[in-house]
Parts: C-alpha cells; sequence; structure tokens
C-alpha cells in the first residue's frame, strides 16, 4: 500500500563523528578509556544525525514524500551535511536553512559493540531554530508533521516552552496530524532543569502522536518515579525494572494530556503502544487511521526482532520512521507496532543511523518470512500473549 500522504520532519540536525570501535569488546571498555590513554580505533564514520536526518532519510529509506526543515551553520560542515541529505534527494536540502550566526550542530558518537552509546554534542544552530523556520504552506499540503528532540534547542525549552507550543498549535491549525518526539537532555543542564511537566502539559494537547522512550518520558513527565528507578539500576539500565503496569498508568496520563496514539520506545525490550477512543482519533487530523474502530482503545507491546547488534545510534528514530510509515499506509496496530521494531532492528545491524535500513518492501517481507522475534516475559494481570502476531496484549486492550 503506498503512503496516503507526504510527511514534515523539523527539528534538531547534526553531523556525526562515529569512530570505528569494533575492536574494543564490553569488556575493554572501561579499562581502556581512560585519562591519557591512547586507542587505536578503525576509520571514522561521517553521517548526519538528530530526528530530522535519522527519522526524516529514514522515512525517505522506506518510500515517503518528505520534506526536511532545520538550520546549520555557514561553515564546512555545513555543506557536509547537506551533501548527506542530498545523496537521499536533492530536494531535501532545499529547506535546511543556513543561519551566518551560528556553527553547525555535531556530535562524537562513542558507539562500542554491545554497550549503550556515549555522546559529545555541540548544539550550534539548532539553539537559534524557530517557529519562523516552520514553512506552514508546506505543512498545510502534508499528512503529518513529526517535530523531534526539543530539548536539544534552546528556544524549544525557554520560556516554558512558549516557542514548542507555537510551533505545535500552527501545525495542528493546518489539518495535518502532529507527532513529537523527545531525547535525554542532561540533568544539570538548562534542558535538564526546564519544566518540562509544565511544557509537556500545554504541547501534548496539540500532539497527536508521542513517540518518546521509557526514559525520556519519566524524566520529563514523572522524575520521581525516574529517579526512584535509577537509583535501584545503580549506574544499569532502567529497562528491566519497567512493568507492564507501569507503562498502562503512564500511557493514560498521557492520553488524558490530549495524546492520541502514545508509542513508548523500550530498547531491547521492544516498543510499547496505547491508543486513545475513537472520538481521540477523530481529532487527529489528515494521517488518522481509516478505521477508527480497529485503532481505539489498544494496549500492545511488541517484543524486538533477533539481531547481531553492530551499533544503536538513531535505533529508537528508525523505529519512530517505521510507525510513522505504518501510520501513512494505514496499516492496523498491530502491524504498525511490528513495523515499528522490525525497522528498529534493521538500524542496529549498522554503526551509523541510516546503513542497516531496508526499502518497506524488503522489511515487510522480512517479517513476514518468520523474522523471530526476542523472548518478552509481561507478568502483569489481563495481558496475554499471541505467538501467532508475536505481540503481547495489554488488560486495556479492547480489541483482543
Amino acid at each position: 500500500m503506498k503512503p496516503k500522504g507526504s510527511i514534515v520532519v523539523a527539528g534538531h540536525l547534526c553531523l556525526d563523528l562515529i569512530p570505528d570501535l569494533s575492536q574494543i569488546s564490553r569488556d575493554q571498555f572501561g579499562v581502556l578509556f581512560k585519562p591519557g590513554h591512547l586507542l587505536t580505533a578503525g576509520p571514522a564514520t561521517f553521517s548526519t544525525g538528530g530526528p530530522v536526518s535519522n527519522t526524516g532519510l529514514a522515512l525517505t529509506r522506506l518510500g515517503n514524500s518528505v520534506e526536511l526543515m532545520a538550520l546549520v551553520g555557514s561553515d564546512p560542515f555545513a555543506e557536509i551535511v547537506r551533501g548527506v541529505v542530498r545523496s537521499f534527494g536533492a530536494h531535501l536540502a532545499d529547506r535546511i536553512i543556513s543561519d551566518p550566526r551560528s556553527a553547525t550542530s555535531y556530535t562524537v558518537i562513542i558507539n562500542p559493540p554491545e554497550i549503550d552509546r556515549i555522546f559529545l554534542h555541540c548544539p550550534g544552530a539548532n539553539d537559534a531554530f524557530g517557529p519562523e523556520n516552520i514553512d506552514l504552506e508546506i505543512v498545510e499540503k502534508a499528512a503529518l508533521f513529526h517535530f523531534g528532540y526539543p530539548p536539544l534547542m534552546k528556544r524549544m525549552y525557554e520560556n516554558n516552552g512558549a516557542e514548542l507550543l507555537q510551533i505545535m498549535k500552527q501545525a495542528k491549525m493546518t489539518g495535518v496530524t502532529t507527532s513529537l518526539d523527545m531525547t535525554l537532555p542532561d540533568p544539570e543542564s538548562a534542558a535538564g532543569k526546564a519544566d518540562w511537566l509544565r511544557i509537556l502539559g500545554e504541547v501534548l494537547p496539540f500532539t497527536d502522536i508521542f513517540l518518546p522512550s521509557i526514559e525520556e518520558l519519566l524524566f520529563t513527565l514523572h522524575r520521581p518515579v525516574y529517579q526512584r528507578l535509577t537509583s535501584q539500576a545503580d549506574g544499569g539500565s532502567i529497562l528491566p525494572l519497567v512493568t507492564a503496569g507501569m507503562l498502562s498508568d503512564l500511557s493514560q496520563d498521557l492520553l488524558e494530556k490530549g495524546v492520541k496514539l502514545a508509542g513508548i520506545k523500550l530498547g531491547a525490550r521492544g516498543m510499547y503502544l496505547r491508543t486513545g477512543s475513537e472520538t481521540q482519533l477523530h481529532k487527529m487530523g489528515r494521517a488518522a487511521p481509516r478505521n477508527h474502530t480497529l485503532w481505539a482503545d489498544r494496549e500492545l507491546w511488541a517484543p524486538c526482532f533477533k539481531v547481531k547488534v553492530v551499533g544503536t545510534t538513531g535505533a529508537g528514530d528508525a523505529a519512530i520512521a517505521g510507525f510513522l510509515s505504518s501510520i501513512l499506509r494505514d496499516l492496523t496496530p498491530e502491524n504498525t507496532l511490528k513495523m515499528a521494531v522490525a525497522v528498529g532492528a534493521c538500524n542496529v545491524e549498522a554503526p551509523d543511523a541510516l546503513g542497516g535500513l531496508r526499502s518497506w518492501e524488503e522489511t515487510r517481507q522480512r517479517v513476514e518470512a518468520g523474522w523471530q522475534q526476542q523472548e518478552l516475559s509481561v507478568d502483569a494481570p489481563g495481558w496475554s500473549y499471541d505467538p501467532q502476531a508475536g505481540l503481547w496484549y495489554g488488560a486495556a486492550d479492547q480489541n483482543e
């Protein structure tokens, strides 16, 4: 099925520098990464990063019509960024604007095999991005508008998020379906200290699709829970501590805040989906599912597919691209969620954000050919597993 409309992807864009660290094992990482230690690395990969690149270009590779909106500086990095973007389609760089007052944003990604990545990030021109950089005439022609990484964009969290609210509100007023992705800021930074509970409380009523990771969701909207789980994890991942009941409660809060489709990324534990009522879905805009009854009041959890993990850069952004591509193709909730984790799984088979991705048809065929999924145990009242679908159905699901 062809996509039912185009998509605008706006927000954060940067240049990623990824050294090849494949020769460093998981056990060696903590021993070798010390001050004064010279490490031997392989060739570096240059790629564009951030959701405008990672999600936007993934959507292009999946066969969607895409427009990108972002800021870069007026420096050599800007031309590298435009060159990478143009390699996916000459027109895609048309609305990547140069700000002569800013440097192009860049990130050095420390990404050893089987270890979550570390970032050295310069926000650059992203801090100057504002509502004036959104071309509403283009948005009016699109089916879906996706905005990503406001915590890494200064004007998006200053003044209690007034300009982020303006962007999402103006986009929603065009009749487009709106989508929002987050990222986890440094808790000690200005972004980390922003009042995200207030910001998102005002922004989410104008957000149809909200696609944060569990860490981002807890940090921004449920800080005490985030702090408790972080303490319990004692330096490790909080993912093993996340329960089905917790996801149900968190997603219910999102629905009450105005979100229509809440997708929560869970890393190696897959992705969770909760949907609103038929009444809510009727307000979703041009990319809304045609069958509101099929989509209403759903609760699903998809395990990851089995792959050899080479790198995790952009995995969440890729999963979002799979999710939004499925929405534009009007797939069922079950297939939407499985395609999201499938695209995310393809992503981690390469060190960069785009090298592992396949076309929509290749990805779909891989799923339908019986691609094995990881084992996932959900021990919660009312939850059940369908081995044929490869999905867990939640207690809130009305169409099990």
